[in-house]
């Protein structure tokens, strides 16, 4: 059994208390961060302004331990894929999404899913554990490196595989690692934790973290997002909308931003985006519309154009920020709601699947 201590498992403050315990100084704790996620180095021999005692004794007790990539594939749009293995059993998705003048990183926070979103192809999956730190940080790891001279990253979204909120102490602790100086360096604003409406979370988030929070909202009422997000029954809009804004209280310039999948048929007419307006008229927000992402054996279809297009002008109309998603990576099942990885399931979720397909 391994016991090397994975360094990409701790933040500053793990790794200070990581030196101390050994020993050390803690200030090696930033010298060892800017090594190993400013330069992307996992070997301590090169890690040239540490003395080659510690050197020597970190690798004997210690390690830089990413995800591997087993498979990499780039859509027409520029768009990157990686399926990154984990334990032989499971493996991961993760998304670069390049765009004029950003490039975002989507990060995947478990195997597979525990929620049960309808519309999403990665809850047809099942589910088997949360990522440890270093395979959601390591994710971030492996697409800087992947990306150095063909692109920058600016953006990372926890929108992958998994509920973040439901992993809450290792997504924090790699947040942590995003927004660190001594690491990545991103900006709050552009570090995003997406949520399905894990209402106890996101107040613990808000005291523990200064990331943005983007809300699968989905639906204008409790009844259809009932059908379309299960957590809503325990967890329903009016409470939802009160984390948001205890997330962003004494904050006038933050807001909330709101993911809305647009389904034909299902959450898309002129009088629901009615509802949704007035469902947000007190909350500081910004509407994200995401035409729907097909995928096997799913009933549901893709909004037409002209509905996305009647739906925003309501929302505008009503003063809401909005914007409509450009679909990208789908050509490589890359877009939003189409990460599927490999899970070995512990729900009994795929086969549940299977005999309903069959019927």
């Amino acid at each position: 059994m391994n016991s090397k201590q994975n360094l990409l498992n701790l933040d500053r403050k793990g790794l200070e208390t990581f030196f101390t315990e050994i020993g050390e100084k803690p200030f090696r704790a930033k010298q060892v961060l800017k090594w190993i996620h400013q330069e992307g180095i996992s070997d301590f021999e090169l890690m040239t302004n540490i003395s080659k005692g510690l050197r020597t004794r970190l690798a004997d007790i210690a390690e830089v331990r990413v995800p591997e990539i087993v498979f990499e594939q780039k859509s027409d749009d520029g768009t990157y894929k990686w399926v990154l293995e984990l334990d032989g059993q499971n493996r991961i998705e993760t998304v670069f999404i390049p765009e004029e003048g950003r490039g975002t990183l989507c990060v995947s926070s478990q195997v597979g899913c525990a929620l049960e979103c309808t519309f999403c192809s990665t809850a047809t999956q099942g589910f088997n554990r949360n990522l440890s730190v270093a395979e959601i940080i390591g994710q971030v790891w492996v697409a800087v490196k992947a990306l150095k001279g063909k692109a920058n990253l600016t953006n990372v979204v926890m929108m992958g595989m998994g509920e973040p909120l439901l992993n809450f102490n290792n997504t924090v602790t790699a947040l942590n690692l995003m927004m660190d100086d001594f690491a990545y360096g991103l900006a709050k604003r552009r570090v995003t934790v997406s949520t399905s409406g894990v209402v106890p979370a996101m107040y613990r988030l808000a005291e523990v973290s200064d990331a943005s929070l983007a809300v699968s909202l989905h639906a204008p009422n409790d009844e259809l997002r009932n059908e379309l997000v299960p957590i809503n029954k325990k967890y329903p809009i009016a409470e939802l909308l009160e984390a948001c804004k205890h997330y962003i209280k004494g904050e006038k310039r933050r807001k909330i931003t709101f993911e809305y999948v647009m389904l034909s048929g299902v959450n898309d007419s002129v009088e629901q985006a009615h509802e949704l307006k007035r469902l947000l008229a007190d909350v500081p927000s910004k509407v994200n519309l995401i035409p729907f992402n097909p995928f096997p054996n799913t009933h549901y279809k893709r909004s037409s154009n002209n509905a996305i297009h009647r739906f925003t002008n309501v929302l505008k109309e009503a003063g809401l920020i909005t914007t409509t998603r450009k679909t990208r990576g789908d050509d490589i099942d890359a877009a939003c709601g189409q990460l599927v990885g490999k899970v070995k399931d512990k729900t009994k979720r795929q086969l549940k699947n299977q005999r309903v397909t069959e019927v």
